[in-house]
């Protein structure tokens, strides 16, 4: 598998509270995790690092034969388990009091990829059938559109937009939304948290993924965009292809 990744810190904020990490090869597949902290001075860089640092160390020796059920058990404790050290931290720490994150772990297999998410970061998928999201925004406006309320272009400039109902770290308790899907050779899956998704339509993502360039041109072009759109936020993007396994020469 092939991965790029970028992070910016925008032309607005001083700080970068997203935090990111990815490993091409965890016995045999692949794993990236992305959060983007929030909370008071320093806090969402501290809770952003310390949720990637936990899900990273519990996933990263995961055992080839471990698939299926105990596969999808072994991402949602690894979750739960950066929860409560987010959540302990907290405790420990009054200044980083009500501080969180959101997450999103994903485990690439050659056929299927394995998720678990919380928060308004988001996943795509990239492949024949387009660009298509396959999280759900965790936020206030996510579900006053379901609930007919507003529609999808008055959220996009709501102004309790960033408000965020689930998030790790908040609660000793966390409820996480777990997810599998297939993915073939060729396809792309595009992790990113909001300081992308707020300014760039999907449009324009399907559009760079389409382009004739490296994965990593593509990732840098998309952060190029989202600065341009006005940066008024934290940028990070992780991109995994599936890259096709080479077939041997006959003879």
């Amino acid at each position: 598998m092939e991965i790029a990744m970028k992070s910016h810190v925008g032309h607005v904020r001083s700080v970068n509270e997203d935090y990111f990490a990815a490993e091409a090869d965890v016995n045999g597949r692949a794993l990236a995790v992305l959060a983007d902290g929030m909370g008071g001075h320093e806090a969402g860089e501290i809770a952003s690092r310390l949720a990637v640092e936990r899900i990273v160390k519990e996933l990263r020796h995961l055992a080839a034969d471990v698939v299926g059920e105990d596969a999808r058990e072994h991402l949602m404790n690894a979750v739960l388990l950066a929860n409560k050290e987010v959540y302990e931290y907290a405790q420990e720490h009054p200044e980083c009091n009500g501080m969180g994150t959101t997450t999103i772990a994903a485990l690439f297999g050659s056929s299927t990829v394995m998720t678990a998410h919380i928060g308004d970061s988001r996943l795509y998928k990239y492949g024949s059938d387009g660009l298509v999201m396959k999280t759900e925004d965790h936020s206030l406006v996510n579900e006053l559109v379901k609930n007919g309320q507003i529609t999808a272009e008055e959220a996009a400039v709501h102004p309790h937009r960033n408000v965020i109902m689930r998030s790790l770290g908040t609660e000793p308790d966390v409820l996480i939304d777990l997810d599998e899907f297939e993915w073939e050779p060729g396809d792309v899956v595009l992790i990113c948290s909001d300081g992308l998704s707020d300014k760039v339509p999907a449009s324009t993502m399907e559009e760079w993924l389409q382009k004739e360039t490296s994965l990593q041109e593509k990732v840098d072009g998309l952060v190029q965009e989202a600065l341009a759109a006005g940066g008024h936020d934290n940028i990070t993007l992780v991109a995994v292809r599936n890259m096709p396994v080479a077939s041997e020469k006959e003879g």
